[in-house]
């Protein structure tokens, strides 16, 4: 071979593992470039809601009516603070518009506060848990329909828990796959199954809840405060200015105040009125549902009162607005967890516990635990004695654990220490009891034995039903 014939198939085979090597990363990488970020759960939630800022903001889906929600107490306000307070800062006190201030802050959190958070929504049942449940109420419709004589109609989804001496149903959601809790109810603008549910209201973009009613009574409180302040102040500055100039010029002088009256004298009625309906509500522990629904009686003495009363207006109001507020249970702004792969079961339908697949291969390889024997009545006739392959064939294929009396052959290398190769003991080829659990009479001298009759003479001699006589036939039979 000449020197450039040589050279040149090792630069070949230098070539083809550097390119082999080289080519295989950049089919890596964009591989790895294609791998999507891990979803958050408010991406892929059920409901008709709207999210914002990566999840931390929820709303409903209709959200035209908050927007002018918005604008009316931003216009009104701001009209307010434009064309009155100066006036009036001047003429009466500088307080008027601090208060105003106060008041229009604390109205403008508690709205966005009910708005962007979330009421109480309870989770839909995962596909495992619905099937659980659905299967528990089919073996009850089995058992009602059995049981019924008449044509069969299937029993009402619903079940009943006792809270404070009053029964209380639990209706099944056939679109959230659960049984509501207590005082829950399924919005069917947001279909979502929402916690101590009270009502959907448009104004604020969202359902009311357990989770936000106090945002949302504590903002309704105070607009209707702002919207009496704004409304009495703009009727003084009103009659101050026609004090001076007349009632029409002090009209052309500030138009805005005009704008302001009509708005809050149309407001007024129905925001005033909406903190007294829901104050009454707070006092007597109920919501807008069971009210309209006429759920509870507030009378205690009546069957259907109310189980959820504390019997106290003070404690009421507290338990309403000063209690702790729950956690959210959606978890909207969680990664979605990878499904976990489930390992399938042994196809023999054998449940091997603590057997790895190299001990398992092993027991395929090894005769003491093969279903077959190593040694059988038709390949070794022994007249007159009893048949050795019963014992044997009772080890079915893949046994992880063999019998008290055999040997542990866990590995190779133990069944190699315990049966000594002929080539590894040239002048000693017999088994010494040392070696072998069987007496040392049971082998005849000067009969050699090889490896394999070796491993089947000791796989018999560890059935304790053997008998003595027939392991000698079988060893002389072995060295014929």
């Amino acid at each position: 071979m000449t020197p450039g014939g040589g050279s040149g198939p090792m630069k070949d085979c230098e070539y083809s593992q550097i390119s082999t090597h080289s080519s295989s990363s950049p089919m890596e990488s964009p591989h790895k470039k294609k791998k999507s970020a891990p979803k958050r759960k408010w991406e892929v939630f059920p409901g008709r809601n709207k999210f914002f800022c990566n999840g931390r903001i929820m709303m409903a889906r209709q959200t035209g009516v908050f927007y002018l929600t918005l604008v009316l107490i931003l216009v009104t306000s701001g009209l307010f603070f434009a064309f009155d307070c100066p006036y009036l800062s001047e003429k009466i006190t500088p307080a008027i518009p601090a208060i105003g201030g106060i008041l229009f802050f604390f109205v403008m959190g508690t709205l966005l506060r009910t708005s962007f958070s979330d009421p109480g929504v309870l989770p839909r049942a995962t596909p495992d848990e619905a099937a659980d449940l659905e299967r528990q109420i089919g073996n009850t419709e089995d058992i009602a329909n059995g049981s019924s004589s008449g044509g069969y109609r299937p029993p009402p989804r619903t079940k009943e828990v006792i809270i404070n001496g009053q029964t209380v149903k639990l209706k099944y959601c056939f679109t959230c796959k659960i049984f509501r809790p207590p005082r829950a109810s399924h919005c069917s603008l947001c279909d979502n199954c929402v916690e101590r549910f009270d009502h959907h209201c448009p104004w604020v973009g969202n359902c009311v809840g357990k989770r936000n009613y106090r945002f949302f009574y504590m903002f309704i409180l105070s607009l209707s405060f702002l919207t009496v302040f704004i409304f009495a102040f703009v009727i003084t500055h009103v009659i101050l200015r026609s004090q001076q100039t007349g009632f029409l010029n002090a009209l052309k002088d500030s138009p805005a105040s005009v704008l302001e009256a009509v708005v809050c004298f149309f407001s007024v009625w129905s925001i005033v009125g909406l903190s007294g309906f829901h104050t009454y509500l707070i006092s007597s522990n109920q919501t807008t549902n069971e009210d309209i629904k006429g759920s509870w009686s507030n009378k205690r003495g009546k069957e259907n009162y109310n189980p959820y009363s504390y019997g106290n207006i003070f404690t009421n109001c507290c338990a309403a607005l000063c209690g702790p507020l729950s956690p959210s249970l959606i978890d909207r702004r969680g990664f979605i967890q990878p499904d976990t792969p489930q390992l399938a079961g042994p196809s023999n339908g054998i449940t091997m516990y603590g057997a790895t697949q190299s001990q398992s291969n092993m027991a395929a390889a090894t005769p003491l635990l093969q279903s077959e024997p190593s040694i059988n009545s038709e390949e070794l006739p022994l007249p007159g004695k009893t048949t050795i392959s019963g014992p044997c064939a009772s080890l079915t294929l893949g046994q992880p654990t063999p019998p008290s009396s055999m040997p542990n052959l866990t590995s190779d290398s133990g069944l190699t220490d315990m049966i000594p190769l002929k080539e590894e003991h040239e002048g000693h080829q017999f088994l010494t009891p040392e070696e072998a659990p069987s007496p040392p009479g049971m082998l005849s001298s000067g009969s050699p034995i090889t490896h394999s009759h070796t491993m089947h003479v000791l796989s018999l001699a560890s059935q304790d039903s053997l008998h003595e006589d027939s392991v000698r036939g079988l060893v002389k039979l072995s060295s014929v």
